[in-house]
């Protein structure tokens, strides 16, 4: 078959148009970067950097609790991170591979579970929470990321241990492996991609969520990092500046958590969305 051929008018209207689409998608991130070294005054200054400064990021570290809410998150995330991983990948390869009764409607509790909106949620899991003394802990905090994260998480590996061949769990029990020995040693290193997904999926949820973080939590120090931004703003107006500099510091873990997933991503999202 022929290839059509743009004529240079179209061509021009293609690159303007992914010029104009680059420019929307780079300007917010840098004009926060932008902001965060200029001194509090200029915050809304067109100039780039007229008088160039690292006193917000020495604020934001030194003056306020951000250590504090940096441990915190580091602490939620991680745990968050790996239970969440290790319970979506047991559920997934539980649903895939066996037949047992009550499966179907599992299935459909995690499905129904996703259609809730996180606002009609925060009362009775406050409720709950207060009920089990967990307000104000970080145990509290990851529960209710683990009920974002695992439903989700769990239909994904679901859809890519469906396309990971049932001979190979076949060769496992020959060699005399149990189920859970079976997944361990042979199936989970062919699931790579649909973990690294699953992990970035649930690391994102737990980094950046602030309803939760902000409605469970109370007091400075033991807030997360999203809500630690919060207290950046008052009812008198905000302080850019300290605000850009901790966002720009709160991007930089999760851009380098995406930088060591981005390879398995792609391959992981498509394997895990050709069956259900």
């Amino acid at each position: 078959m022929r290839r059509t051929r743009r004529t240079p008018l179209a061509s021009v209207g293609l690159h303007a148009t992914l010029l104009a689409a680059t420019a929307i998608a780079v300007f917010p991130p840098l004009w926060l970067l932008v902001t965060s070294f200029k001194p509090r005054g200029e915050s809304f200054s067109t100039a780039l950097v007229k008088d160039f400064t690292f006193g917000n990021y020495h604020h934001v570290l030194a003056d306020t609790h951000f250590l504090d809410w940096l441990a915190n998150s580091l602490v939620v995330v991680l745990v968050t991170t790996v239970v969440g991983v290790l319970i979506a990948a047991t559920t997934g390869y539980a649903i895939s591979r066996f037949r047992f009764p009550g499966m179907r409607p599992l299935m459909w509790v995690l499905l129904i579970t996703q259609m809730f909106p996180m606002a009609v949620l925060i009362v009775p899991l406050y409720n709950l929470l207060a009920k089990l003394e967990l307000l104000n802990q970080p145990v509290g905090l990851i529960v209710t990321y683990l009920t974002i994260a695992v439903p989700f998480c769990a239909w994904m590996m679901k859809g890519f241990f469906d396309t990971i061949p049932v001979d190979i769990d076949e060769s496992g029990r020959v060699d005399g492996l149990n189920p859970f020995g079976t997944f361990w040693r042979l199936v989970l290193p062919l699931a790579k991609p649909g973990i690294a997904v699953t992990g970035f999926y649930t690391f994102v949820t737990a980094w950046a969520e602030v309803a939760y973080a902000s409605a469970f939590m109370t007091g400075e120090e033991n807030l997360t990092l999203a809500g630690g931004l919060q207290t950046f703003v008052n009812r008198y107006g905000a302080d850019w500046g300290s605000l850009t500099a901790a966002a720009v510091i709160i991007a930089v873990p999760a851009a380098v958590v995406f930088g060591f997933a981005q390879r398995h991503l792609v391959a992981g999202l498509t394997a895990g969305a050709t069956k259900s």
